[in-house]
């Protein structure tokens, strides 16, 4: 068996003289306990009735012997003591978190003025107290040392400095003035707060030149246009889980990632508890690449390459309409796959279906559409009377806010509130470089 010698840091490695003097200073002192004889500790009998004592001290042996020092921490009494705050006493307040387009009501766990925990609100009729990882985890924004603190602006020597806040108005001011003429951009992820959008809308007012691209770093794209082009607006239904006797999804994660997954959540646990009053389940087919949070709690998973999605849709509504399936292939899983198809298609026949696909492809998704008029899911279980406006943005406008960047001349200035695609663009590169070209860039995000 070959020897391995294992290092626990790179000064043992090296043998450093810091790592020296450390190890030698890591016992100063003997512990406080001698031998009736005078010898060691080490050399003392320990009598049953010492031994209480000896693990009673040993963390404080511990701490003496590595000449590790507590520090200090001081309680401060309230000189006026707020109303409303008792200390170590948390408290709930009712907020909403918003990010990329996803609105949840939640309650904020609030102890000694530091918000801790994050709660969904059992009163919001659509989450109904519900919450996701990504909500759970948006506390930590609030402790993120990362966060830029106050505003900033770029010198001459291209490096950023601390400014106040009339001084960054007063350049801004200045650099817009600079620009007439050329294009002002908003550059927002999707947007649905109404106070926001009006306050675009004012700034609009003022500066003709301006135009609000709206970018999101998860694309719901496709589906935009591909329900625009089915008659339907460029817009996003309702989806009713809780309706529905059969759920086929293509690639789509609605229990995990796609859309609105906390609504989905409850909608779907409703279709999957039997009692004596809904004595029938929903039955769930899941076509997808690889294994997902959906898939998992499916009755039915099929497996499919990422470019088979749109031939599966093809194959499904085919089915439907009372064509004969294609092959796809001979092998054991593509054979399965055909069966699935077929299973799902003689499911969906019966009524109260439902068919979602999370591709970002338009053709795909005018297909899935097709799909739900033939099945009857208009009305039912896709309500189009309650569309939802938490997927804005249209992938072309942001080509072609990067191609007019990149020409150099149309656009005067770039102001990013939300998005970044120089980190979720798939060319953030090409992105970067194209920014660079345009002479004024404002920056409303919490971080560089």
């Amino acid at each position: 068996m070959e020897n391995k010698k294992h290092w626990q840091s790179f000064g043992e490695l090296t043998n450093s003289e810091a790592f020296q003097q450390s190890a030698k200073d890591e016992f100063k002192d003997e512990l406080p306990f001698e031998a009736e004889d005078n010898s060691s500790f080490l050399q003392a009998a320990t009598p049953r009735r010492d031994f209480l004592k000896y693990l009673g001290f040993s963390t404080a042996a511990a701490a003496v012997a590595a000449s590790c020092e507590v520090p200090v921490k001081k309680a401060i009494p309230f000189a006026n003591k707020p109303q409303d705050v008792t200390p170590g006493v948390a408290q709930w307040y009712a907020t909403t978190y918003v990010q990329d387009g996803d609105t949840v009501s939640v309650l904020a766990k609030v102890r000694d003025g530091r918000p801790i925990k994050i709660e969904g609100n059992s009163l919001c009729p659509i989450n109904q107290g519900g919450t996701s990882a990504r909500v759970q985890a948006s506390v930590l924004d609030l402790y993120d040392t990362a966060r830029i603190r106050k505003p900033l602006l770029r010198g001459s020597n291209n490096a950023f400095n601390d400014a106040t806040f009339e001084a960054i108005d007063k350049a801004i001011a200045t650099d817009l003035a600079n620009i007439a003429g050329k294009e002002i951009i908003i550059l927002t992820s999707t947007i649905n707060s109404p106070s926001t959008t009006a306050v675009i809308e004012k700034f609009k007012a003022k500066f003709p030149s301006v135009r609000h691209v709206t970018y999101d770093a998860i694309s719901c794209s496709g589906m935009l246009l591909a329900n625009e082009q089915s008659g339907r607006g460029r817009t996003l239904p309702s989806y009713r889980f809780d309706k529905a006797r059969t759920i086929v999804s293509l690639a789509a994660d609605f229990l995990g990632t796609w859309l609105s997954p906390i609504e989905f959540n409850k909608q779907y646990a409703k279709g999957r508890k039997i009692n004596e009053k809904n004595p029938a389940m929903s039955k769930h087919f899941q076509f997808e690449p690889v294994l997902s949070q959906t898939g998992s709690n499916a009755d039915e998973r099929y497996l499919c390459m990422p470019s088979q999605i749109g031939a599966v849709a093809a194959a499904l509504l085919g089915a439907i309409n009372n064509s004969a399936v294609p092959s796809f292939g001979s092998d054991k899983t593509a054979v399965q796959l055909t069966e699935g198809i077929k299973k799902a298609a003689a499911e969906l026949k019966k009524g109260n279906g439902l068919v979602v696909s999370g591709s970002n492809d338009v053709n795909v998704q005018v297909i899935v559409n097709a799909i739900n008029a033939a099945i009857g899911a208009n009305g039912n279980t896709v309500d189009w009377t309650n569309t939802v406006n938490y997927r804005k943005g249209i992938d072309s406008d942001m080509a072609q806010l990067i191609a007019d960047m990149n020409g150099g001349t149309k656009i005067g200035a770039v102001m990013l509130c939300g998005a970044n695609p120089a980190y979720t663009w798939h060319d953030n590169a090409g992105f970067s470089a194209a920014l660079k070209k345009v002479p004024v860039t404002i920056s409303f995000n919490p971080k560089l």
